[in-house]
């Protein structure tokens, strides 16, 4: 779940250059587009070249280079962080820039702000200005216990090189990694609304879904037919965040109220106690599809390109989707179901931790996604879409209610692991109260819960 619209477009499938794949997306843990919410560093007036001995050591990790040197942007002088950013694209043999005669004076560094999970920066040549922008981003030290950075770099290598999909990953570093840029606008809440937009949402979903499990996850270790023996991530990531999330929990700083609301014990019961029924729902009603999933689709995670497409393109292909940090195998329901409930928040208002049920989509909204996400899933080789069937999509909305609770309950439990580094220096309130958000997510979890069984 990246906060306050880590939206920023880190890279996008070039349309052009891919038009016999359908489907234009890409990864990012991105911010603010506007530079105006931007904060240059001052320009430094050195014209030092680089010698050798600066660059660092690198080696080949999850196939991509890989530099022995952690970045600090925020302690570092500009001074310094110019001459060791350019060591780095050097190193890494970055694109244009690890040749261009560049002196440290002639980078302009801008930081974004808001992303919450990452820091998120812009490098641009002021002396050149066919070197193309770059994207720098360096990990947040809580996201070590959220993600697997190994498995996210493959997801996205598998889904660059197979499926055109996914920002080129220039190289990585110790705490971070280059990124293509694409120019893009973030989507607001009130974008994701409209009736045009909320169809061109739903076809890019769908592609999204069309991708093999097999060929990101590797094959099933024991049954042949797809989706059947792979975990699904949400109860992955239930297993994996319990512990941190009780140590969180735990902490001597922690309120003895927000404890009790929050109690692990309770939760897992009825986390048990929903899969058990949930099991039973899907052997008597059919279960819903596995599918490779977003599973963070939010309108900050969702972009328009500010170029024009190429002539036939289809008009959906101008919204591109970013962050697979959490993609995984899930049900298709669950996907939904997490993408309608983020139209109940704004991580841009005054209280981002709120979720405001009125704000749930419709059920005209409801059934004109459906309309479109299964007139798409449906379409044949020629890439016609079918008619779909009202019985269709009354499956389909059953679906999405039975899995509502489980997208509730997953970012529950995450939220209180991502308040780690606010509890451990006793932080109330930080740019999201992550606490209130998991007191919001886990009532609503259970309040889905009573409904269904």
């Amino acid at each position: 779940m990246t906060f306050l619209t880590e939206s920023l477009s880190s890279a996008a499938i070039s349309l052009a250059s891919s038009s016999d794949i359908p489907i234009a997306l890409i990864e990012s843990t991105p911010a603010s587009f506007a530079f105006k919410h931007e904060h240059p560093f001052r320009r430094t007036s050195s014209s030092a070249s680089l010698c050798a001995s600066e660059v660092p050591r690198v080696d080949i990790v999850n196939g991509l280079r890989n530099a022995h040197v952690k970045l600090n942007l925020r302690s570092s002088s500009s001074e310094t962080l110019s001459r060791l950013l350019l060591s780095l694209f050097i190193a890494l043999r970055v694109p244009g820039w690890d040749k261009a005669p560049l002196s440290p004076s002639s980078l302009s560094i801008r930081r974004s702000s808001g992303a919450l999970m990452n820091e998120v920066y812009f490098v641009s040549s002021l002396s050149s200005i066919s070197l193309p922008t770059l994207l720098l981003r360096i990990y947040g030290s809580s996201a070590n216990s959220l993600i697997s950075r190994s498995r996210e770099l493959h997801t996205l290598h598998t889904l660059s090189s197979r499926y055109h999909i996914g920002p080129r990953i220039y190289g990585t570093f110790t705490n971070g990694r280059i990124e293509e840029y694409f120019d893009s606008i973030t989507l607001t809440p009130r974008d994701i609304r409209d009736k045009i937009m909320n169809r061109w949402i739903a076809v890019r979903m769908a592609e999204f879904h069309s991708i093999s499990i097999s060929a990101v996850e590797g094959p099933l270790a024991i049954s042949s037919q797809e989706g059947k023996s792979w975990e699904i991530g949400v109860e992955k990531n239930i297993k994996t965040w319990l512990q941190p999330a009780r140590e969180v929990l735990a902490h001597p700083n922690m309120n003895q109220e927000d404890r009790t609301a929050l109690n692990i014990d309770n939760f897992i019961r009825q986390w048990s106690r929903y899969m058990r029924w949930l099991s039973r729902i899907e052997k008597v009603e059919g279960p819903s599809k596995r599918v490779f999933a977003h599973n963070d689709l939010h309108s900050g995670n969702l972009l328009r390109l500010n170029s024009k497409l190429p002539q036939g393109t289809p008009d959906h292909c101008q919204i591109v989707v970013v962050d697979f940090e959490y993609a995984a195998p899930n049900p298709r329901a669950f996907d939904i179901a997490n993408y309608f409930q983020e139209w109940m928040t704004d991580y841009q208002s005054s209280e981002p931790h709120q979720l405001r049920f009125s704000l749930y989509p419709t059920r005209e909204e409801r059934w004109s996604f459906y309309e479109a996400y299964l007139s798409h899933a449906s379409s044949n080789k020629s890439g016609v879409p079918v008619v779909v069937r009202e019985a269709s999509m009354v499956q389909l909305e059953r679906e999405v209610c039975n899995w509502s609770p489980a997208c509730a309950g997953m970012w529950a439990i995450w939220s209180i692991v991502k308040a780690k580094d606010d509890v451990e220096r006793g932080i109330v309130e930080g740019e999201l109260d992550y606490i209130a958000h998991a007191k919001c997510r886990m009532a609503a979890f259970f309040r889905g819960v009573e409904e269904l069984i």
